[in-house]
């Protein structure tokens, strides 16, 4: 293969998307504040002056549902009508309902292990869900992506703390960065950045105080040459922006989510979803899983995929991918993880703490590489026991 570009995105916290994520998750958070055992199932869409909440909640909890929202959306910084959206003002829309008892069925199994007397969950839905990690940066992220969150994350931060006044919440980057033939980034060839501003400054200010106060504090000029390109508000204007721009709904930024396209994505969105949804739970295990094996460095890049029918307790799969960058034999490799990890859905909520609120943290600049917010899916302390055990299996072969 010949050099080649990979391009990934990011959205600020104040994208009508992740609006909905962040409402939906907040609300999720304060469920499980109240009735850990909560299960919830919640999505929004937002729209001009409007927040629709919809879903399946089993709790014993009781949560004042639209007074979250109206939280979330002023923390954000939707305060002002000319903003776009005010938190205040916004009517509020709810149809939540208890969870299917069919699909509790599935979960609530009252099988119970022999061994220990612990309870057996069973996974809430079929699918397959991916980690991945590998050792392009600190975060074990690919760089697009870390790159990617940095720079709205640095937009959010200029506008909060009134470096730059005339920021509104609503935003957007990317980064396309060249990669050589062994799969090593080489530069950046391109750099985006869409962001809300208020109507009264132009578009030269714009730009500047952008490229100044954003991009070239938060990109490596080791990465710019003169390949790099730079666009930012490309149409000139960006004042009307959020939901009065455009319609939000939970779910549709996985890949922001995730790897930005980089790692596989098994379908499933995160937000909203309590943690018996091996939609949410399962990736956050593969992304530990995948981590940690590359943190060992038994591998360069690691993809752990996994696949659950509804009610089944296990993974009907487990299957471990490391391109062709793995140290030892991949037979070893998949030793040491069978030895290490287990993913059955109930030792996946111990094993992360999912049961804890922690997951409006994780509805804006992405779900994983995010050392900083203390996640157990994030933690490599799983490293000695994964090298431990590698050195094992490597030992039995050489001895069979």
């Amino acid at each position: 293969m010949k050099e080649y570009l990979v391009t990934s995105e990011s959205v600020t916290e104040g994208h009508p998307d992740k609006i909905c994520d962040q409402i939906s998750d907040g609300i999720l958070d304060a469920y499980l504040e109240q009735d850990p055992e909560s299960r919830v199932a919640v999505e929004t869409m937002i729209s001009p002056n409007t927040i629709m909440i919809a879903g399946e909640v089993t709790s014993k909890a009781k949560v004042d549902v639209p007074g979250v929202a109206r939280e979330i959306v002023k923390k954000i910084g939707y305060t002002q009508p000319c903003t776009g959206f005010d938190c205040q003002n916004a009517m509020v829309l709810t149809n939540i309902t208890s969870q299917s008892p069919d699909i509790a069925r599935g979960v609530d199994s009252s099988l119970e292990d022999g061994s220990c007397g612990k309870k057996v969950f069973g996974a809430g839905d079929q699918g397959m869900m991916y980690g991945y990690a590998c050792d392009e940066t600190e975060h074990y992220m690919p760089i697009t992506i870390d790159l990617a969150h940095r720079l709205v994350m640095k937009l959010a931060q200029v506008r909060k703390d009134g470096t730059v006044p005339w920021l509104y919440p609503d935003g957007k980057s990317q980064v396309t960065m060249k990669y050589s033939e062994e799969g090593k980034p080489l530069c950046l060839t391109g750099i985006v950045i869409s962001a809300q501003h208020s109507a009264e400054v132009d578009r030269e200010t714009v730009c500047n105080t952008i490229l100044q106060k954003v991009i070239q504090s938060e990109v490596d000029p080791k990465w710019m040459n003169s390949e790099t390109k730079i666009y930012i508000n490309q149409t000139g204007r960006f004042v009307i922006g959020g939901p009065a721009a455009d319609v939000g709904l939970t779910g549709r930024k996985i890949m922001v989510d995730t790897y930005g396209g980089v790692g596989k994505h098994g379908g499933g969105a995160f937000s909203g979803k309590d943690p018996t949804k091996v939609d949410r739970s399962a990736a956050y295990m593969a992304r530990y899983a995948a981590k940690n094996i590359v943190a060992a460095k038994l591998a360069a890049k690691c993809e752990v995929s996994l696949a659950y029918a509804i009610g089944m307790a296990d993974p009907v799969a487990v299957t471990v991918n490391t391109f062709g960058t793995e140290k030892i034999s991949r037979e070893c490799i998949d030793a040491a993880v069978r030895e290490t990890f287990s993913f059955s859905v109930a030792d996946i909520l111990e094993q992360l703490n999912l049961k804890k609120p922690q997951f409006l943290r994780t509805a804006a600049y992405g779900h994983f590489g995010r050392e900083d917010q203390d996640f157990q899916w994030e933690k490599l302390d799983k490293v000695q026991l994964l090298q431990e055990k590698a050195i094992q299996s490597v030992a039995g072969l050489i001895c069979n």
